[in-house]
């Protein structure tokens, strides 16, 4: 049984992770040890060339127009991820099995297919996402005075879901003149790195340290007023950690520090998400904000908070798997 000295495992704090970005490896390490000479010539020569094919690919892109890069993920996903992604493949169909006991084989099958055709527009998107700042039209908004009026009050920490395809979200605060702040956790791969941060800083965003280094200029940002984004779905090494799909609650994610956040900074929680509706097109629906209830002492209500604002976002991603992005992760219990 657990005591106060070994708490149960699913009420446990994640241990803080801190970011740390590779070294070049100097000239000198080719002269070196065996193991010196063989991370030169990974990062200087085998990453390289991969670097180079990130970039062909994502200017290549880039050639196109916003639908055919588009329709062309749509290809590309349902034809890629069974061949090069099958363990993934496999933990999306237990995943449907377990969320969606009373759906047949065939239905389920159906739902996966959509999610990988959904994968493959994002990854293509991304090259062209930033051309929605000229046809907003393109993307129609519910309840969006919700966010701004916000916003506008004080501190707000925007709670995103990955649906649809979420980049669009910096676009739809462009026109407002909201540019939220965001930790920032770049891809593996240098060249990766560079095209996420540019276009993400073209499309609006601050950036903020990943990790435990930015707890405190999120805090800041907060306490100034500001406004930070963040995404409270997640799935870590293959894993789903949220939202919780009738499993026991724990503190080890994203919906605990939104809410700490919000209790360091008496920020309200504007929780929003995207439907892809046909093609290069979606709807984003803004729910009500959330502004946290009093508590009697410092975290007495942390656990209680964490299942409200899960309360608030699972029901959506129950209701859109087939648009969302971690459904090939694994739906554990521990």
């Amino acid at each position: 049984m657990p005591d106060r000295n070994n708490p149960e495992p699913s009420l446990r704090k994640r241990k803080a992770w801190r970011f740390a970005v590779e070294q070049a490896p100097p000239i000198s390490d080719l002269f070196s040890t065996a193991d010196q000479r063989r991370k030169f010539r990974r990062y200087w020569i085998d990453d390289n060339l991969g670097n180079a094919v990130d970039l062909f690919v994502h200017f290549g892109l880039k050639l196109l127009t916003m639908d055919a890069c588009s329709n062309f993920g749509r290809w590309l996903g349902p034809f890629a991820i069974p061949r090069f992604h099958q363990v993934a493949v496999r933990r999306g169909r237990a995943t449907l099995a377990r969320l969606l006991p009373d759906k047949s084989e065939a239905e389920r099958e159906t739902i996966l297919r959509l999610n990988q055709e959904a994968q493959g527009r994002i990854m293509t998107e991304f090259s062209v996402i930033n051309r929605l700042l000229r046809h907003p039209d393109r993307i129609k908004l519910h309840d969006f005075h919700r966010l701004v009026d916000s916003v506008r009050a004080g501190p707000t920490i925007i709670v995103g879901m990955h649906l649809g395809n979420w980049e669009i979200g910096p676009t739809i605060l462009h026109n407002e003149g909201i540019r939220p702040y965001a930790n920032y956790i770049p891809p593996k791969g240098r060249a990766k790195a560079w095209i996420s941060e540019r276009v993400r800083r073209k499309g609006g965003l601050n950036f903020l340290p990943p990790g435990v280094q930015g707890i405190r200029p999120a805090v800041k940002v907060l306490k100034e007023g500001g406004v930070i984004s963040m995404f409270c779905d997640e799935g870590v090494s293959g894993k789903i950690r949220g939202p919780f799909f009738g499993r026991k609650p724990h503190l080890e994610g994203n919906l605990a520090v939104a809410i700490r956040l919000a209790r360091l900074s008496g920020a309200r929680i504007c929780p929003w998400y995207n439907i892809r509706t046909e093609g290069f097109r979606f709807e984003a629906h803004f729910l009500p904000p959330i502004t946290l209830p009093a508590e009697e002492k410092p975290g007495s209500r942390l656990l209680d908070d964490v299942k409200l604002l899960n309360d608030a976002i699972e029901p959506v991603i129950r209701a859109h798997l087939d648009q969302w992005y971690f459904l090939d992760n694994a739906l554990t219990d521990a």
